[in-house]
């Protein structure tokens, strides 16, 4: 593909195949990523492709699909880099022997060096300029246009006219029997070498999904009938057992069974300080194994590994488009025709008309002519298909170094516009992990008699708290039995029978609707939890109350940091919980929050954003993806904080794999920079074209005699689109919420 005609031009070609229904062809990445229904096979897609007058294949799955991309990219310009090399051999004496009154290179009459031009020049037009007419035939047979079409009718109406005045002078007259070779070969070889670096800066956009390729370590030690032997990663199954060594990056994702040792997982979760690893720890694909050595057994391979998902979320958001590049699309599909009208109505004007009105600097036709081809030549659909999906593809691919997953265009685009950012409470602003701190007796139970209650209750709860109570139980040797009759109640705490009797462990509400009375001292105890951000939760048995426990959940490290920082952005921010007002107050005061949503059960969050978007808020929810995932789908932003492995999330459409608040800064000031990056390069493609293209139409000639030379016109538009790309990668240097 040369530019973005091109790539609508597969896409309607795509969408026309029976069975497809949506196509979106990417011009920055040279993908298409199709829907389709399952009896399309990529033979149908692949043909239909090379009818429209283009070539594909089916990109590999695995970790061997970017080097299959990358391979395929390398031969492409491997091809550029010899048309490069051919075209500017010949130009070079072309634009010598064009110009001897400069040069002093005069070899003999006008006759025989035109003639030598046509040899040397024959070769630039139709052996390194193929592709232009390759190009355009496809266009032709999609009843289209695009810019091949453009170069091929500026070079080859140059190359033409000179070939008649080497040929037939005499049809065209003494005054008129000009050539025009110097400037066909010079356009082709600017407007390919300008490719040739395009297509080297686009690479570059793609470099972060081939560092995260590369993590991944080509062999694994297996054990196979008591011996170990040496595999490609590949080829590990499910179930393998594997022996990492030290200094050896871990091939697949699995579970310790033998052994001790240190991990380095910063690739996965920006933690600098190696984790420790014993018999039945989790570890992770491409992270790097430290000094002790260990056993493991495979859990997750092949295209199922963090790293793998990883990798396919970058991939497929940089696919994407975002709503910002549905202008360009638009404007892109009338360009060329416009621009060919435009040069078609110079050249009349300045053939017919203008003679009569002015004096011109050559007679009309010539005049005329180098219009027309400066016109055809300068004009640059390129930068408008690139100005969008190189930022967006160099923005994700930061992202994904910095542990910041964003899924696609529309979520890039929309976290710049975020006005309020809501922040779950447990899990998100605090650890998630609470710690039983207080037990409060309030009758005939002893300390360890009203926990062991409390804890048996919980025994069966995989909520944090009730968690938190049963590892206090464990923590002080208290014994915990078995329960019957468990029953969860959202939003309130548990029930069930402990010992024949009837056990509740929640918050008032609960203790309410089980019609246990709250007395005065009760009440005072929980109101001191409260205001020191503790949650209060009420024990009842027989329905009668018999103690009060205080379960804290302290702020991550960073929380209050991230919360300041958000605001600095001009972002309102507010955290919402089911907690209590008096405790979510007390956790809000700490991480520097003003605005706080309390007693919110996890039905009722939803309701919550949906009632800020109706004020016009555009709306970034933040959670664990768990609780929080009616939420995360209703928000404009959902971002799942903190997912870990889990890096497959569905519910957000930004994933941070860091459990760090700050990525949530970092998230939304990356965002706003390739939105600025993307503005730019679309505010340089429209008005590169839209001053140049009447310039070049001679629109100054009868004001200041000015007239654009075809040749710097190809350059021009050789180095339009490069300088779109170039912008973009200055996006390499964005690092963590600093962007330059």
């Amino acid at each position: 593909m040369d530019c973005a005609g091109c790539a609508a031009t597969i896409e309607k070609r795509l969408r026309k195949v029976p069975g497809v229904s949506s196509a979106n062809v990417n011009y920055a990445s040279e993908k298409a990523y199709i829907e389709a229904e399952q009896h399309v096979g990529p033979g149908k897609l692949i043909a239909a492709i090379r009818n429209a007058g283009y070539d594909a294949e089916p990109l590999m799955e695995g970790m061997g699909a970017g080097e299959h991309a990358h391979h395929m990219r390398e031969k492409e310009m491997g091809r550029l880099e010899m048309d490069v090399v051919l075209a500017a051999a010949l130009a070079i004496p072309i634009f010598i022997l064009s110009f001897p009154e400069i040069f002093g290179a005069r070899i003999a009459d006008a006759g025989t060096t035109n003639l030598l031009l046509f040899i040397l020049a024959t070769p630039v037009q139709f052996i390194a300029g193929w592709r232009f007419y390759r190009g355009t035939l496809a266009a032709l047979r999609s009843l289209s246009a695009n810019m091949d079409t453009l170069i091929a009718m500026g070079t080859s109406a140059a190359y033409l006219y000179s070939a008649v005045a080497t040929f037939a002078p005499a049809f065209l007259g003494p005054a008129l029997a000009v050539t025009y070779y110097d400037g066909a070969a010079v356009i082709i070889t600017f407007i390919l070498l300008g490719k040739y670096l395009e297509a080297a800066a686009k690479g570059r956009t793609g470099e972060a999904v081939k560092r995260l390729i590369s993590l991944q370590p080509k062999t694994a030690r297996i054990v196979r009938s008591g011996r170990e032997v040496e595999v490609a990663a590949e080829d590990v199954r499910m179930g393998d057992i594997l022996v990492i060594r030290p200094g050896a990056r871990i091939p697949v994702d699995g579970i310790v069974v033998e052994g001790e040792s240190h991990v380095d997982e910063s690739m996965i979760s920006g933690e600098s300080r190696p984790v420790g690893k014993r018999k039945g720890s989790e570890v992770i694909g491409a992270t790097m194994n430290k000094l002790g050595s260990f056993r493991m057994k495979a859990t997750k391979v092949g295209k199922d590994t963090t790293l793998a998902q990883i990798i396919r979320l970058v991939e497929e958001a940089q696919g994407s488009k975002a709503p910002i590049q549905r202008l360009a699309d638009v404007v892109a599909a009338y360009f060329v025709p416009v621009v060919i009208a435009i040069a078609l109505l110079a050249f009349g004007f300045w053939y017919f008309v203008a003679p009569a009105m002015m004096v011109l600097g050559a007679p009309p036709l010539v005049f005329a002519m180098s219009i027309l081809v400066s016109v055809l030549i300068i004009a640059c659909p390129c930068a408008l298909g690139l100005a969008t999906p190189t930022a967006i593809m160099v923005g994700t691919g930061k992202g994904a170094e910095n542990g910041i997953l964003i899924k696609g265009g529309e979520a890039l685009e929309a976290a710049g516009k975020i006005s309020v950012v809501i922040l779950d409470k447990t899990g998100t602003l605090t650890t998630g992990k609470p710690e039983l701190i207080d037990i409060m007796p309030l009758g005939t139970l002893s300390e360890k008699e009203l926990l062991a209650c409390a804890a048996s209750a919980e025994k069966g709860s995989e909520h944090p708290i009730g968690e938190a109570i049963v590892g206090g139980a464990e923590k002080r040797k208290v014994r915990v039995e078995k329960a019957r009759n468990f029953k969860a109640v959202p939003g309130r705490g548990v029930l069930a029978e402990v010992g024949g009797r009837r056990v509740a462990v929640g918050n008032r509400a609960l203790m309410a609707k089980e019609k246990v009375e709250v007395a005065a001292r009760a009440g005072n105890e929980v109101t001191k939890l409260e205001e020191e951000g503790k949650t209060a939760v009420l024990v009842s048995v027989g329905g009668k109350l018999v103690g009060v426990l205080g379960v804290a959940d302290a702020l991550k490290p960073g929380s209050a940091e991230a919360v300041l920082a958000l605001q600095k952005m001009g972002l309102k921010v507010a955290m919402i919980t089911g907690d209590n007002e008096k405790t979510a107050m007390a956790v809000a005061h700490e991480a520097g929050i003003t605005e706080v949503m309390a007693n919110v059960l996890p039905e009722e969050k939803e309701k919550r954003v949906k009632e800020l978007q109706k004020k016009g808020e555009i709306v970034a929810m933040v959670g664990d993806g768990i609780n929080d995932a009616p939420a995360l789908a209703q928000a404009d932003v959902g971002i799942a904080i903190g997912s870990g492995t889990d890096v497959a999330l569905e519910t957000g459409n930004i994933v941070l794999i860091k459990d760090d608040l700050r990525d949530v800064v970092a998230a939304i000031d990356l965002s706003r920079y390739t939105m600025k990056k993307i503005r730019q390069n679309l505010f340089w493609a429209f008005f590169y074209n839209i001053i140049t293209i009447p310039v070049a139409a001679g629109i100054l000639y009868p004001f200041s005699g000015f007239l654009l030379n075809p040749m710097i016109a190809g350059a021009a538009m050789a180095f339009s689109s490069f300088s779109v790309v170039g912008n973009s990668l200055l996006m390499r240097w964005w690092h963590g919420g600093k962007s330059s």
